[in-house]
């Protein structure tokens, strides 16, 4: 999650927020969050579990080449 924050800190295009799933069970069913770390990119899930800072970074900026 820090990699977010620091993410969303050196870009005005990026929004970082952390969870806890267990204090919002609601909101974990609708992102449907089975592992944690879940990453939701534009509302919609993305990603889970811990990934390698290069592969976050590159997955970040990829909708942004497409």
């Amino acid at each position: 999650m820090l990699l977010a924050y620091r993410c969303a800190v050196a870009s005005p295009h990026v929004r970082a927020a952390a969870i806890e799933a267990t204090e919002f069970p609601a909101l974990a069913d609708e992102k449907d969050v089975w592992a944690v770390p879940k990453i939701v990119v534009d509302g919609i899930p993305q990603y889970e579990g811990n990934v390698h800072e290069r592969v976050f970074v590159q997955r970040l900026v990829a909708p942004v080449f497409e």
